[in-house]
C-alpha cells in the first residue's frame, strides 16, 4: 500500500529544512565579504534595537535577517535539480591540449538556474591497493604530508563559469582545456560546484565525486629514418611480384608518393573523396612487428626510457598509416595483430602505462640481449646517453 501524498510532502519539506540547517557531506555555505558586513551590521542594529526598544530598528533587523535567510534558500534552490555529466574527448597526448566537456541539465519545472561555476582538477593517477591509515604526527606522517603536497602541486586546476541562464528542462555544455605534462593514467575530476546567487552574501559550494580515468599516450617524437635498411621480403614473394601475381587484396590504404596508379581503387576513392590504394598479400610481407622490451637493466636512464616509448608510439602510428604494421608485443606477451585502428589504440594505451621492469634471465651488463627468433621484428636499444635506435633484422632503421 502506497503512502499518502500529504505524508510524502511533509517528508520532503522536513528533509529540505533539515538540509538547510545541517548540510550534507561535501556541502558547505560560506559568507562572502559582503555577507560578513551584513551579519556585522545585523548584530549592531539588533543590539541598538534591544537597547532603545525602537520598532524601526527591529523592522530593519528583520529585513536584514530575512535577506540573509532568503539568500541561503535561493542558493539551495538554484543548485537543486541540476544534473551534470563529465565527458572526455580521447585521445589524450602528453604535451598537447586536451578538452573536457561538462553536460548540464536542469530538471526543475519552473525555476531556472543562474551563475554557477565548476572546479576541475586533473593529475597523474596510479592504480594501487589503499594503504593503511597513518598518523601525521609521526615521522612517517611527515612523509605522508610531503607526498600529498607533491600530488597537489602536480594537479592541473581550472574553473569554468556558466554565463547564461539554464532554463527549466534545458541543457547546456561547458568545455575545460588542460595540457597533460607526461604519459600515464590521468584522473580528471569535477571537484565542486559553486554559486553566489542571488545576492552574493553567501557562497554555496557542493562537492562531487565524478571522476574519469583516461590514459595519456606518449608524445610524438622526431626521428631519423635510415633508408638503407628495410624489412626483408621472402624470395617467393619477390618471384610472385615479378610475374605480376600479387596475391589477394587484403585491404585499402591511403595513397603515398611513389605508389603506382594501377593500384588505385577508384570506386572506394570516389566514395571517400581521397585516393585509396589496394593492398595485396604479397605487399604485406614488407610489414614489421614491433617488440618492446622494458628491461630495467637495459634502460637505466628514465629519460631515455621515455624517449624509447615515444619513438615506439610514433613508429607504430607511421607504420600503421602506411599499412606496414603487422603486430605488436611488449616483453614476453604474445604478438597482437594490428589489423584495425582499435588494435593500434590498444597498443598506445599499453604504452601509456608501461614502466621499466626487472625481467627474469636478464643478461649481465655489457652483453647483448638475445634477439627474438622472428623475421622483420623491430626492437629498440639505447644509443649513447640520450638517443634510442630501432633495429629490424639487425639493421638500424630509425634513430632519435
Amino acid at each position: 500500500m502506497s503512502a499518502p501524498a500529504g505524508g510524502a510532502r511533509r517528508t520532503f519539506w522536513r528533509r529540505a529544512l533539515w538540509g538547510l540547517v545541517w548540510p550534507r557531506r561535501r556541502e558547505r555555505i560560506q559568507p562572502t565579504i559582503s555577507g560578513v558586513v551584513l551579519i556585522g551590521l545585523s548584530m549592531g542594529i539588533g543590539t541598538a534595537a534591544y537597547n532603545s526598544a525602537s520598532n524601526i530598528l527591529f523592522i530593519a533587523l528583520a529585513l536584514l535577517l530575512s535577506c540573509l535567510i532568503l539568500s541561503g534558500v535561493l542558493a539551495w534552490l538554484n543548485l537543486r535539480g541540476v544534473d551534470w555529466r563529465l565527458e572526455v574527448k580521447p585521445p589524450l597526448r602528453a604535451g598537447q591540449e586536451a578538452e573536457v566537456s561538462l553536460l548540464l541539465a536542469n530538471r526543475k519545472r519552473f525555476l531556472p538556474t543562474y551563475a554557477l561555476w565548476f572546479e576541475f582538477a586533473a593529475g597523474p593517477y596510479e592504480k594501487r591497493e589503499p594503504s593503511r591509515p597513518e598518523s601525521t604526527i609521526t615521522a612517517k606522517g611527515i612523509d605522508v604530508w610531503a607526498t600529498l603536497s607533491r600530488a597537489e602541486a602536480a594537479l592541473s586546476r581550472g574553473t569554468v563559469h556558466l554565463r547564461t541562464r539554464l532554463d527549466p528542462g534545458g541543457s547546456a555544455g561547458l568545455d575545460w582545456a588542460f595540457t597533460p605534462e607526461r604519459r600515464g593514467l590521468v584522473r580528471i575530476e569535477l571537484r565542486g560546484v559553486g554559486s553566489l546567487f542571488p545576492f552574493g552574501f553567501l557562497r554555496k559550494l557542493t562537492g562531487t565525486e565524478i571522476t574519469r580515468d583516461v590514459p595519456v599516450w606518449p608524445a610524438p617524437v622526431e626521428y631519423r629514418r635510415l633508408m638503407g635498411a628495410a624489412p626483408r621480403r621472402p624470395e617467393g614473394d619477390l618471384r610472385r611480384a615479378r610475374i605480376g601475381n600479387e596475391g589477394d587484396v587484403i585491404g585499402l590504404r591511403h595513397y603515398a608518393t611513389g605508389d603506382s596508379h594501377r593500384l588505385v581503387h577508384w570506386k572506394a576513392s570516389a566514395r571517400k573523396r581521397r585516393l585509396l590504394i589496394r593492398q595485396f598479400s604479397s605487399q604485406n610481407s614488407d610489414a614489421c612487428s614491433i617488440w618492446l622490451r622494458t628491461d630495467a637493466a637495459l634502460w637505466r636512464r628514465p629519460e631515455q626510457f621515455e624517449v624509447m616509448v615515444s619513438l615506439a608510439a610514433t613508429l607504430a602510428q607511421d607504420l600503421f598509416r602506411a599499412g606496414r604494421l603487422q603486430s605488436t608485443a611488449i616483453d614476453g606477451t604474445r604478438q597482437i595483430p594490428a589489423r584495425r585502428l582499435a588494435d593500434l589504440e590498444s597498443f598506445l594505451d599499453r604504452l601509456a602505462v608501461v614502466a621499466p621492469t626487472q625481467l627474469p634471465g636478464t643478461p649481465p651488463e655489457g652483453e647483448p640481449a638475445p634477439a627474438r627468433p622472428r623475421v622483420n621484428v623491430m626492437t629498440f636499444e639505447p644509443e649513447g646517453t640520450r638517443g634510442v635506435a630501432a633495429y629490424v633484422n639487425g639493421s638500424k632503421t630509425a634513430a632519435t
